[in-house]
């Protein structure tokens, strides 16, 4: 009967003992803890606010857990001291340059910690090294980010409502255009103005083309200038012509020109022979008094007793013909 207990006691035991295995197993796995046994060396980084995060939070590298917050403690005046627990495996990888931030796990999950960047030239990352801290914006940070931006708002509108005031108003060029009667008769005319003178500047280009046209059709004044060769030639037999009387009159002036240098021609003589002028200056003035003496002659004449009745008969003749004519 004792061995009956014995074995009995025994089965009793193992079940125990296999259910007290699975508990802990159980644990291990639900709690996450089988890393504890893990070999693991620390670092540090120093945060100016944590925003919540505390011990036992998750470390995460490239998306896989290489870690956990062990401790947290303050440092300095205002910064945080954060400890973490890092997985030796994941050493490797995480470079003295790596940066560090916080961020949640999902939308609105736990808090937790996220290591990136790092060069390759860069050694890895050894126990009790610092990783810098990358400034992240928390929700405070947007919530005040968002009342500035509300303040700017509200005073950019503040703006185009003080604007839409005075453009009722009347104020400003566009608002004495908008409310200017006179201001905008004056613009309206000025546009009609510019739309004359593009009207006018349409019907040039209009007559230039027209007269270019002219030059390639037959029959036109323009066309024959251009193409007829007949016309061209006495154009041209014109234009020799003119030469010509040019030429013969520049010749003409240089035979006038030598004949007046030379003093012995009778050009020259007149003009540079002092006696020949003097000559002929006391000729002018013997023909002058004889003339004066002749025309003495002739009054005497008219006394003379023997000629005096014809000169009455003539002034009664040319008196007589005066009326006829003042008659007429």
């Amino acid at each position: 009967m004792s061995d009956t207990s014995n074995k009995r006691a025994v089965i009793v035991g193992l079940f125990v003992f296999l259910g007290l295995a699975f508990l802990i197993t159980g644990i291990l796995m639900v709690g996450n803890l089988h890393g504890t046994f893990k070999k693991k060396m620390k670092i540090v980084t120093f945060f100016d606010d944590v925003n919540g995060l505390q011990n036992g939070n998750n470390v995460w590298f490239s998306g896989v857990k290489v870690g956990t917050v062990s401790n947290l403690r303050f440092f300095g005046k205002s910064q945080v001291e954060v400890v973490v627990n890092l997985e030796v495996k994941a050493q490797e990888y995480i470079r003295k340059d790596a940066m560090i931030k916080i961020s949640t796990d999902g939308l609105i999950g736990n808090k937790i910690l996220v290591i990136y960047g790092g060069t390759q030239r860069v050694g890895e990352v050894q126990e009790g090294d610092t990783l810098q801290v990358e400034k992240t914006f928390s929700s405070e940070d947007m919530i005040n980010m968002l009342q500035e931006n509300n303040k700017n708002v509200l005073a950019i509108t503040s703006d185009f409502k003080a604007m839409s005031k005075a453009l009722a108003d009347g104020q400003g060029s566009i608002g004495k255009l908008l409310g200017e009667t006179a201001l905008y008769d004056n613009l309206n005319a000025t546009v009609l103005a510019l739309k004359q003178a593009a009207t006018n500047a349409q019907k040039l280009t209009n007559t230039m083309n027209q007269f270019g046209a002219n030059l390639n059709k037959e029959g036109t004044l323009a066309h024959e200038l251009t193409t007829d060769t007949v016309i061209i030639n006495s154009l041209r037999s014109s234009v020799a012509g003119l030469k010509q009387v040019t030429d013969t009159a520049v010749v003409f002036m240089t035979n006038l020109r030598e004949a007046s240098s030379n003093p012995k021609s009778p050009v020259g003589v007149l003009l540079h022979d002092e006696a020949a002028g003097a000559h002929l200056k006391e000729t002018m003035k013997n023909l002058e008094s004889s003339s004066f003496k002749l025309d003495e002659d002739l009054e005497a004449a008219q006394h003379n007793f023997l000629l005096r009745g014809f000169f009455k008969k003539r002034e009664k003749a040319e008196k007589k013909a005066m009326a006829e004519e003042k008659g007429s």
